[in-house]
């Protein structure tokens, strides 16, 4: 197993792509700490599966990032994964989205990362693997996303500037970047067929991806087979003609 013995945490780990990245880190061999706002979510999600833990958390509050990883200390001693993937969507026009919506994007899609990633530096050794999650709308620009869209760029290039200063201790920084996917988000985008109907035509492979094609990439950049990647952005995507 790929990930046999190592202490995870996803954040955002009971809903939508995050789900699967849970369940198939424990399929290898992890231990994970699903941590999010909703215990009654992650209790229908896993019940009582072996090797995860549920833990509250708002990432974007401070004090709950760090009471996150205080229990991550005091319960496991060390931490080998951070998967950041916590992420919300505020679609609307930039001349008409609220100053309350930007902000609850950005605090939850860049602030929640930085302190995650923030917090949990401080307990990776070398080995040690911190993921992002972004989006193929953090390179493409789409109208109604000003936020998401924003929020997701700023997601990449904070990667890659960790992923520098982190090397020297031997723990990298990489950043998963989903196409269109039918779980979460993607879901819900494709269920809107007016909307849809304009990003159909740009899947090169036919089809959306699945979770479970996220989840094998997430394990990919946990484990020692990326031992040499570093910095990078991920995109998982089937090929997108934008």
């Amino acid at each position: 197993m790929l990930l046999d013995g190592k202490v995870a945490v996803v954040t955002g780990g009971a809903r939508g792509l995050g789900r699967h990245i849970t369940a198939r880190f424990v399929a290898e061999g992890a231990q994970v700490v699903c941590a999010g706002r909703d215990a009654l979510v992650a209790k229908s999600a896993f019940g009582d599966v072996d090797r995860v833990v549920f833990h509250p958390v708002d990432v974007r509050d401070e004090d709950s990032v760090d009471a996150l990883f205080s229990f991550v200390r005091g319960e496991y001693g060390r931490l080998d994964v951070l998967v950041a993937n916590a992420g919300v969507s505020r679609p609307g026009p930039v001349t008409e989205l609220s100053t309350q919506s930007w902000a609850e994007v950005f605090e939850t899609n860049l602030t929640g990362v930085f302190l995650c990633l923030r917090a949990a530096a401080g307990l990776l050794g070398p080995g040690g693997r911190i993921i992002t999650l972004s989006s193929v709308l953090g390179a493409n620009a789409v109208a109604g996303g000003s936020a998401y869209c924003a929020s997701k760029a700023a997601v990449e290039m904070l990667t890659k500037v960790s992923a520098l200063e982190l090397a020297e201790a031997g723990i990298t920084v990489n950043c998963l970047s989903p196409g269109f996917i039918d779980e979460g988000m993607g879901k819900n985008l494709a269920a809107n067929e007016a909307v849809w109907s304009k990003f159909r035509p740009k899947l090169a492979g036919g089809r959306m991806g699945t979770a479970a094609e996220i989840a094998e990439a997430a394990v990919f950049l946990a484990s020692s087979r990326s031992s040499y990647v570093n910095g990078h952005v991920l995109e998982v995507n089937g090929g997108i003609r934008w």
